[in-house]
């Protein structure tokens, strides 16, 4: 490839919409506020993510699309998913690397996650993408840009090349612009990480031009910069249409410039494969693009959002101890076949995916020989963490209060990874996740997470979705005491699978 004399400019959208199945019926529950659109995915699928691909703006920039959003996109917007997975692939095609990157897959602050979540989180986007566009991507989107060396170094893990930060979040001569840049890891490995120009990026999602306007005024940003240089401009990918309504013709016009425009367009991919990073730059750890309280919008509260939301630190802290109790009884049964819990959790991307069957799965892990029941159970478990992984979507903690739907949809993630817990084991949960809620209160309401909890429970019992609309729930019944014991009993056989490494994980039981 012959590099270029002029400017280069790269546009990243981050197209990303939170998981909206009711956890108890698997619907997508109706949204009224997105009137006339059932919800939310349905009316911004309407004003960007369809108007953007028959554009052809995909094949112009780089993305990523999160693995809920493309799953409801696949299901929901099939004709819309098809033309924006072609045209990234005619782009591989055309370049022989992908435009499109990963996304860790339910959207987990990655830096408040332990490492085999980190893990899990990483692997199951890679699957993803691998799934949906049928090439490896070569870097991930990191959720809210949200950062730390632990974080980096299970990217690294997974072979994967760069990740993208902003400016604020290292430290260091920024003088290639965008880069790439390398962060030095553990035993002398290196991460490649491409730098966002915040400041075009927020006047662009805040300020954005007229569509008649958006030539002269890149042109206008561009005039200067150094020839061959990288510009990044990283944002969110539904300020184009959906918070701007000018928004897909102003990409538009951007990423098509003519011979006479003092910059050419161009992805990251193909970038890097034209300049390998030579500069280093350090990362400033526990940093997102949304926050500057070291991680407190999603940890303990901070003043991002207003009011008291102290509320946060407890509902995180009774998310974490109910997810250290649902996998410590996962890890017991697994073991008991000395299996490695955590491989084969990261390998049911393959089932969710619709890779491979259950039954199928699980004969691939030796595991197709117990009884009906015994496998089931086993599934259960395996969908348990499907859900604890739920529990910590950003969104349940990027706003104000308890009360709103995203806490509470954690709170019901969290009420069907119990259930089906108590199914597979007889062991229910709910009572020190109630007493950790307890301390959890709603500054708007008062009430605590534990009633909301009550309130969850006491609906799914009624048949009531928690979430809106109409719900089918069983409540899984406890075990008998029989049950488990013979449960546990047929599980306990030594078996011939290799147990994995925890890679420096505390055991379980900590």
């Amino acid at each position: 490839m012959i590099k270029s004399n002029k400017p280069q400019l790269c546009i990243h959208g981050h197209f990303y919409q939170p998981p909206r199945e009711d956890p108890f019926t698997g619907e997508y529950r109706i949204e009224p506020t997105a009137n006339p659109f059932p919800n939310w995915n349905a009316r911004i699928t309407d004003e960007c993510y369809a108007p953007n691909a028959q554009a052809g703006n995909f094949g112009r920039i780089s993305f990523n699309i999160g693995g809920t959003l493309a799953k409801w996109m696949d299901d929901e917007a099939h004709a819309t998913y098809e033309r924006i997975v072609d045209t990234a692939q005619q782009h591989h095609r055309r370049y022989g690397v992908s435009n499109g990157i990963a996304q860790s897959v339910h959207h987990t602050i990655l830096p408040l996650a332990r490492g085999r979540d980190k893990r899990c989180q990483i692997r199951w986007g890679i699957a993803s993408y691998l799934h949906r566009f049928g090439n490896r991507p070569e870097g991930i989107w990191l959720p809210e840009m949200a950062v730390d060396y632990e974080t980096l170094e299970a990217v690294a893990e997974t072979g994967l090349w760069f990740v993208i930060l902003s400016d604020e979040q290292v430290r260091g001569d920024l003088v290639h612009g965008a880069g790439p840049y390398k962060v030095r890891l553990a035993r002398d490995r290196f991460i490649t990480v491409f730098v966002r120009d915040r400041g075009l990026s927020n006047h662009i999602s805040f300020n954005m031009p007229s569509a008649e306007h958006a030539h002269t005024w890149m042109n206008d940003v561009m005039r200067g910069r150094k020839p061959g240089s990288l510009t990044l401009v990283a944002t969110d990918g539904e300020t184009f249409g959906h918070h701007h309504r000018q928004g897909v013709n102003v990409l538009k016009e951007i990423t098509l410039p003519t011979d006479w425009d003092v910059y050419e367009i161009t992805t990251l991919g193909r970038y890097l494969r034209q300049h390998p990073p030579m500069a280093e730059i350090e990362v400033v750890e526990n940093t997102a693009w949304s926050c500057g309280h070291h991680l407190g919008r999603w940890a303990t509260g901070c003043s991002c959002t207003p009011g008291c939301n102290y509320w946060k630190g407890g509902l995180r802290r009774a998310l974490d101890n109910l997810a250290r109790d649902i996998d410590t009884l996962y890890a017991e049964v697994l073991r008991r076949r000395d299996l490695a819990p955590w491989a084969l959790r990261d390998n049911y991307i393959n089932v969710l995916l619709g890779r491979v069957d259950e039954h199928r799965f699980l004969a691939d892990h030796h595991l197709g020989h117990l009884s009906t029941m015994a496998q089931q159970r086993i599934l259960s478990l395996l969908e348990a963490q499907v859900y604890r992984q739920r529990m910590f979507v950003s969104c349940s903690f990027f706003f104000e209060d308890l009360e709103r739907i995203e806490p509470r949809y954690a709170i019901a993630n969290a009420v069907k990874a119990m259930a089906l817990v108590s199914y597979a084991t007889g062991d229910d949960l709910t009572r020190a996740f109630r007493r950790d809620l307890s301390v959890t209160v709603s500054p708007s309401t008062g009430r605590t997470g534990a009633q909301i909890l009550e309130e969850i429970l006491a609906q799914a019992n009624f048949g009531e979705s928690p979430l809106g609309g109409d719900m089918q729930l069983t409540r899984p019944e406890i075990s008998t005491p029989d049950q488990v014991e013979e449960f546990s009993a047929e599980i306990s056989a030594p078996s011939e699978v290799e147990s994995e490494e925890e890679s420096g994980d505390p055991e379980v039981s900590e």
